[in-house]
């Protein structure tokens, strides 16, 4: 007799399967005795045969073993390192349905966090970019010495075996330049690299940013302690090789951690900084600044963000979670007052410069939570018509969601990173405010991800 609890589905199982949808993380989904099963490379409307690799009780992963029917929209992956790196998700699949999927993945998380009527919601079709390639404006490429030789790279997907990238095809070509020389010159100066094994060696990480407009590159050696031999002569040599480099820093990071950097930062040659345009801005970006990594959507971004707005010169305005300002000064033209707060000091002093710099005088920033900040102000009398809010993946703090309740400005513009996030948050706040739209945009070619832009009216 079978046995109440046990798996319909079992390890190394293989069975077919027909792909109905692409997952959040850029997966095929299908179901297979009423079980949820997600296959990493397999498109919606293809049958597959799979072989189950970890069966959880309420869903299994599996690969592909065999594909029956492709998908029409099927294309050959023009990395070579694509199937290894982990790095995109979707270079299998045609640009324009690779916007289309993405407006999907929008749809599904509304379907699954809200209880809203999908069907006649206004969600926009997706804005991609021209050229879907290239557009990346810094990388993170971890370093390792295998057989005497340098590479650089990124961890493979769920592991921790390190990829050997020499040219990365969503990278702008500045950054896939300066890596390449970079690796050569530690390697003709004999850098120790750091080995996560015997804890030995010195140099971690390698960050290049590139301002796409300026053609300006900053290099951050990233090492475990404060120690770098020759490091004037390592710059040196860096400056000589590629004069576009106009920044050489270092920064400290002796922790085993998944994050980059740590707390200290260093200037080795050249400028702290280095500048990017967009439009009429001009922003100085320091090693830890936060920074969209695809300039050339962010414009179409920001440029949505102003749409929604859609200001008369008369309203009060507050950039929530406003980081360096960016959006804020985006829509500070049409605005009578701009008010910012973050809850990182640098930030505000970054967006208090970044509105000096470019003439804004109708621009207040404060550090504190959103939260804590607008119910003062209220109290005050100062009354917002438009709150415009781009949180980190984790969405709305639900003390700010109760506050933006309480205060009630006539428009609510949300900047989402994360749909599901994004969906639970709607949700929250649908009992008072309408979705008038919701406009996906495209800032991560070749991945899963998707960026939104929701105006929200209060009812």
């Amino acid at each position: 007799m079978k046995q109440e609890n046990e798996p319909l589905i079992k390890l190394k199982q293989n069975f077919p399967l027909t792909i109905k949808r692409l997952g959040i993380n850029g997966e095929g989904v299908g179901y297979f005795k009423r079980k949820v099963v997600f296959v990493p490379g397999a498109l919606p409307g293809e049958e597959v045969v799979v072989e189950a690799v970890k069966v959880q009780p309420k869903f299994t992963e599996a690969i592909v073993k065999k594909v029956r029917k492709r998908s029409p929209y099927r294309v050959k992956a023009p990395c070579p390192v694509y199937e290894q790196c982990g790095g995109c998700q979707l270079q299998h699949l045609r640009y324009d349905q690779q916007l289309k999927e993405k407006r999907d993945i929008l749809i599904q998380a509304l379907e699954r966090h809200t209880r809203f009527h999908i069907s006649e919601m206004d969600i926009r079709e997706t804005i991609g970019m021209d050229d879907p390639w290239k557009y990346r404006n810094k990388s993170q490429f971890q370093l390792r010495e295998m057989n005497g030789k340098v590479i650089a790279g990124l961890y493979s997907m769920d592991s921790h075996r390190l990829i050997d990238v020499p040219e990365c095809i969503v990278q702008h070509p500045a950054t896939n330049k300066v890596n390449n020389a970079i690796k050569r010159i530690f390697q003709d100066f004999k850098v120790p690299i750091y080995n996560e094994k015997t804890k030995k060696g010195i140099v971690k990480t390698i960050v290049t940013r590139v301002g796409i407009k300026t053609g300006q590159v900053q290099v951050v050696i990233v090492t475990a302690g404060t120690k770098l031999p020759r490091k004037e002569m390592i710059a040196a040599e860096i400056q000589k090789r590629l004069p576009e480099v106009v920044s050489v820093m270092q920064n400290v990071n002796p922790k085993q951690t998944s994050l980059i950097f740590g707390e200290k930062s260093f200037n080795i040659t050249g400028k702290e900084f280095i500048d990017e345009k967009m439009n009429e801005f001009t922003y100085e970006l320091s090693a830890r600044a936060f920074f969209q990594l695809n300039p050339e959507q962010t414009v179409k971004l920001y440029d949505e963000v102003k749409k929604a707005a859609a200001l008369t010169g008369k309203e009060k305005i507050v950039d929530a979670y406003c980081g360096s300002g960016t959006i804020g000064l985006w829509v500070a033209e049409g605005a009578a007052e701009i008010r910012g707060m973050d809850i990182i000091p640098e930030s505000i002093e970054d967006a208090k410069k970044n509105a000096r710099k470019h003439g804004i005088k109708n621009a207040t920033y404060v550090t504190g939570k959103a939260e804590d900040i607008l119910p003062a102000w209220h109290k005050q009398g100062w009354q917002p018509d438009v709150i415009i809010v781009d949180p980190p993946r984790t969405g709305c703090d639900q003390k700010f969601l109760q506050t933006l309740l309480k205060i009630k400005p006539k428009k609510f513009i949300y900047v989402s990173c994360n749909p599901s996030t994004l969906a639970k948050d709607l949700q929250t706040i649908s009992h008072m405010y309408e979705v008038k739209y919701i406009q996906p945009v495209d800032m991560f070619p070749q991945t899963s991800h998707v960026e939104c832009c929701s105006l929200l009216i209060l009812k």
